[in-house]
């Protein structure tokens, strides 16, 4: 563990030189004692590793010096070769780049670590669209990457989905586009409108960019200034968190068996569950559990619960509680009605035998 570890901190002072203790405890996940002795043994086994104190300071290597130390080894290909998604490169027009990238990288390799990067090509694919939907590349994809890549502003034109079953509304507005983002087979753009920067989001907007009808330069050849800190994952997970939050309007309180506890999470959101766990009750003495559970609607509710057949009782909203009784009325009328009761069917091998010969004749 620690010889990978300093291999790993020799990288990263290779890779950024000046970076202080403190950061390379957080990236290594140790602490500034640990960075230390290790920078003391990389030392010890020659490499030219030295601190500098004061407000520039940090690690950094001898000027000239190289590690070798880059040699991958054939976990480290498998992983390598697992982490591009075809679909994704062809609809942002990088397949051909990507292709020759994996060539020259191919070419580099030993023959025997070239096994296992080929080996894991064959055992694993990538499929990113959803299921269901003809995957289609948004039109102005290509030349969008091309703008993040350059950290170009860009003025686009939006066709912002109407409430109600309203007609979409035409938006224009100059972006600083940060990211591209691949969910489910859509792709978004995750951008920030520069005269928004102090509201509460700090002008941070998400566009998916199928409802993107044109694109043309802001009017200045200059990049935009990235901030820094922006972490891309970072701020989908938390807003793709906040958005599904921020659907749930509606609050029901509901009673579960133990089984349809642990079927919930099939048949709701999962923020949703997390909240709903949070407010749960001890189980009473019939191992019932009762939770308030946040949900986006009425009628989202009674679809999603009534999966859960007899596993869950509502409790409130009286109105959901009516369309419950209701159903279960009328499936009882339904079911209960024919007078015809039929024979259940026998069980063992003497009733499975003439099923058996009847199949064969």
């Amino acid at each position: 563990m620690r010889a990978a570890r300093l291999i790993r901190m020799a990288l990263l002072i290779q890779s950024n030189p000046g970076l202080t203790a403190a950061a390379l405890a957080r990236e290594l996940e140790v602490s500034e004692r640990t960075v230390i002795r290790d920078a003391q043994a990389l030392q010890e086994a020659g490499v030219p590793v030295r601190s500098e104190r004061g407000r520039v300071g940090g690690y950094f290597l001898a000027a000239g010096y190289r590690t070798r130390l880059t040699t991958l080894r054939p976990g480290e290909a498998e992983t390598l070769f697992l982490s591009g998604v075809p679909s994704a490169l062809q609809d942002l027009g990088l397949s051909d780049a990507a292709e020759t990238a994996r060539l020259k990288l191919t070419a580099t390799l030993l023959p025997s670590v070239r096994r296992a990067a080929e080996s894991s090509v064959r055992r694993f694919h990538l499929d990113a669209p959803a299921w269901f939907r003809e995957p289609a590349a948004p039109d102005l994809l290509p030349e969008l990457a091309r703008a993040v890549w350059a950290d170009r502003p860009v003025e686009l034109s939006y066709a912002r989905p109407g409430r109600d079953g309203a007609p979409p509304t035409a938006v224009a507005r100059v972006v600083e586009p940060y990211g591209l983002v691949l969910k489910a087979g859509t792709w978004y753009v995750v951008a920030r409108v520069p005269g928004a920067r102090e509201d509460r989001d700090g002008g941070w907007r998400t566009y998916r960019v199928d409802r993107i009808t044109a694109l043309a330069a802001a009017g200045t050849e200059d990049p935009f200034v990235r901030d820094p800190a922006f972490d891309l994952a970072a701020h989908w997970e938390a807003r793709s968190l906040a958005f599904a939050r921020a659907l749930l309007r509606t609050t029901v309180t509901v009673r579960l068996t133990g089984r349809g506890l642990r079927r919930l999470p099939a048949v709701v959101d999962g923020a949703a569950v997390a909240d709903a766990l949070a407010s749960a009750s001890a189980p009473d003495p019939a191992g019932l559990v009762t939770l308030d559970l946040p949900v986006e609607s009425e009628d989202v509710a009674f679809d999603q619960l009534a999966r859960l057949d007899a596993d869950v009782e509502v409790l409130a909203p009286a109105r959901l509680r009516a369309r419950f009784r209701e159903r279960a009325a009328a499936l009882s009328a339904l079911y209960g009605a024919d007078s015809a009761e039929v024979e259940p069917a026998e069980s063992g091998p003497e009733a499975a035998a003439p099923e058996e010969g009847a199949a064969r004749r």
